[in-house]
């Protein structure tokens, strides 16, 4: 019967998995729910205040330089003072300059502000990702990766959908709702969340590790480098893609249906698609999906109908869904115990800086030669990528058994126990 099966498969997609994990998922899901303000702030500014769209651009940029500044500082907290005590900083430091930037009419001090959100608001993903490594078991770890990043766009979509709504009562209600909403997953990470950060090492010669333990560690530094060029490729949906279908006379309703393919099928997909990866060679399914991801957007060239582009978006989607839960996965399985908070956060940094360069780097290539040539460049990255994983992955570690964390030197090292 397929309602019995599909029910039996929801079960087994969600059990097994520890009751502080579905606390912290809570607090994910709340979170992006409350997610307005990244959605329209380019209308507020230009619309609300009156600023030029160059003026809407800088702000934007100060949010991604300020989530750049704090992805290796929330790692190194992470580490340093514990998971919980940076979620909680991080979030209420997030809810009141959220709450503050909605009452800041000064170009220079709406500036300033944004800034300090991207700085608050990427500070708690290093710690959430240690998190999630050091209260679920090596072998859940993929699908609780996967369940975290289907809340992500879960409550991405509902609140990108209510974002237009809320703008068009008043915008400062917005920005208020998602600072209140915000300081409700502060509230539930002080309330329901134990600490997880593992003791102190058992043995006092064994090395400690700081940011320039992860910067030698050339291994998982060519792994952040792998996902840059990742995120670099994926960036390009809500960059490039309606730039491009824009010169080529599309609408925006054009484009908001052919990325809104994009959230639906995660939010379809995500969990029966990760039930099917789960166990499965991490090397083969990260070639197999940068791959993918390159000539989902390389043939985005080709595209002259709206089908076409929702079809294309269908081939990216798909190796996002397993790109997400296998790359971070990877990333747990080469961090050291004690140094997950640090490695975390040297990748929350690639993709911050991603989010950076694309504009840039889309920007320049469709001005000067035009949208083919970056739609062509995609599908090179995603060759280069697929590469360098085939290439980096063949050692231990890293293969179909390898379901328990390894540090930096390649030993296995013993599981933490959540401490209360």
């Amino acid at each position: 019967m397929p309602a019995a099966r599909l029910g039996r498969a929801a079960r087994e997609a969600v059990s097994g998995l520890p009751r502080e994990f579905w606390w912290l998922w809570t607090s994910t899901l709340v979170n992006r729910l409350g997610g307005f303000v990244a959605t329209f702030m380019a209308l507020y500014l230009t619309l609300a205040r009156g600023y030029s769209a160059s003026y809407a651009g800088l702000v934007a940029a100060l949010l991604g330089l300020g989530g750049v500044v704090s992805a290796l500082l929330g790692g190194v907290m992470a580490d340093r003072i514990g998971r919980r005590p940076t979620l909680l900083v991080a979030q209420s430091a997030t809810a009141a300059s959220v709450a503050l930037l909605g009452f800041m009419t000064d170009p220079v001090a709406i500036a300033g502000v944004a800034f300090l959100v991207g700085m608050a608001s990427n500070a708690s993903r290093p710690a959430v990702q240690a998190m999630m490594a050091d209260i679920v078991r090596p072998e859940d770890r993929v699908r609780a990766f996967s369940l975290n990043y289907w809340a992500i766009n879960l409550g991405f979509a509902v609140s990108a959908a209510g974002a237009g709504f809320i703008a068009e009562f008043s915008y400062l209600a917005g920005f208020l709702i998602e600072a209140g909403m915000t300081a409700v997953c502060a509230l539930v990470v002080f309330l329901k969340v134990p600490e997880s950060r593992p003791t102190a090492p058992v043995h006092k010669d064994e090395p400690q590790v700081s940011l320039s333990t992860v910067l030698r560690d050339g291994r998982y530094m060519a792994v952040v480098g792998l996902s840059f060029l990742v995120a670099l490729i994926f960036q390009q949906g809500s960059v490039a893609l309606p730039v491009a279908m824009g010169r080529a006379g599309f609408t925006p309703a054009d484009y908001g249906l052919a990325i809104a393919v994009n959230g639906v099928l995660i939010v379809a997909l995500q969990i029966p698609v990760t039930r099917f990866i789960e166990h499965r060679d991490p090397r083969t399914l990260l070639v197999v999906s940068s791959v993918l991801a390159g000539y989902g957007f390389g043939l985005t060239a080709f595209a002259g109908s709206v089908g076409v582009f929702m079809a294309t978006v269908c081939v990216w989607t798909l190796a996002e869904i397993v790109n997400a839960p296998t790359q971070t996965g990877l990333v747990v399985r080469l961090s050291p115990v004690h140094g997950r908070g640090r490695y975390q956060g040297m990748y929350t940094l690639s993709w911050s800086v991603a989010a950076l360069v694309a504009p840039l780097m889309s920007g320049q290539v469709i001005d000067r030669f035009g949208a083919t040539w970056l739609w062509g460049t995609c599908a090179v990255l995603g060759m280069v990528a697929g590469l360098g994983y085939a290439l980096l992955l063949r050692g231990p570690g890293v293969g179909r058994g390898a379901d328990s964390p390894v540090v930096a030197t390649g030993e296995t090292a013993p599981e933490p126990t959540p401490a209360m």
